[in-house]
């Protein structure tokens, strides 16, 4: 979509190979208006630095607003959870994207709040807190085991990667799928999703490291390819629910197409 004059300018500021993909997604769920400016990472895999000129961090994603009251001033948002909770405090009221945070005559109340909002405000943060650091950790070692290292060391390296996978990121892997098959037999009234019945944003946001789970479980080898999905079928299941999404869908065309243009 394309931003309009009686709506504020959203502007997404997308990164391949980064968790920008899951904010496309979002807005794509929220219907709201949006542009995208496409970056690529350098060859060294680091982020260009004209992002520097958008947030001082230079990541992404990163998400501005302008108001379209006379003088207001854009508003910069970064880090996912912040980006997800703000866009869904604005403009996702007509969505399903946020359950209802209180039981019928608790409002207000400690201890009063739905479970499927406690579960979705945990995993908002849960999917960048906990969730992600072990494959980020993969990644890393993912470049000690690739073609960027000297061959005549890369054997010494690709060794080391593999112990450090096995003793440390599988393992964590492993435990983080058992915590969310979990939630997912456990998700209030028979839900296919992880916090209810209906598609949160806690869903889109946890999409980006469980797609990763893959490319992490494969540094450990060919023996181990595979053996999650065998004993946590319903995460998996649940990922192949999550890219089945006319959102998440719709989301992959848009930046397909703009990359196209873009290489025009």
């Amino acid at each position: 979509m394309a931003t309009t004059t009686n709506h504020p300018k959203i502007t997404l500021y997308w990164l391949n190979e980064s968790r920008a993909q899951r904010m496309v997604w979002l807005l794509e769920e929220l219907g709201v208006p949006y542009d995208v400016k496409i970056f690529h990472r350098g060859k060294d895999m680091l982020a260009p630095a004209e992002l520097e000129k958008v947030h001082p961090l230079g990541k992404s994603p990163v998400v501005t607003v302008q108001p379209t009251e006379p003088g207001a001033k854009e508003i910069v948002l970064a880090e996912s959870p912040f980006i997800a909770q703000y866009l869904c405090e604005h403009f996702g009221k007509d969505t399903t994207l946020v359950p209802n945070k209180y039981k019928d005559g608790q409002e207000g109340k400690l201890g009063g709040e739905t479970e499927e909002w406690m579960r979705y405000q945990h995993l908002l943060y849960y999917a960048e807190g906990s969730l992600m650091p072990p494959l980020l950790v993969a990644l890393i070692l993912s470049f000690m085991s690739g073609p960027k290292v000297p061959f005549f060391i890369r054997p010494i390296t690709a060794t080391v990667a593999g112990r450090v996978n096995n003793f440390f990121v599988v393992p964590n892997i492993e435990k983080h799928c058992a915590f969310l098959q979990q939630l997912l037999e456990t998700s209030p009234n028979g839900g296919k999703y992880i916090c209810r019945d209906k598609l949160t944003a806690a869903d889109i946001l946890i999409s980006f490291p469980l797609l990763n789970v893959p490319r992490a479980e494969a540094l450990a080898g060919e023996g181990a390819r595979g053996k999650l999905k065998e004993k946590f079928p319903k995460v998996f299941d649940y990922v192949a629910r999550l890219k089945e999404e006319e959102g998440y869908k719709r989301a992959e065309k848009k930046i397909e197409e703009l990359e196209a243009e873009a290489k025009q």
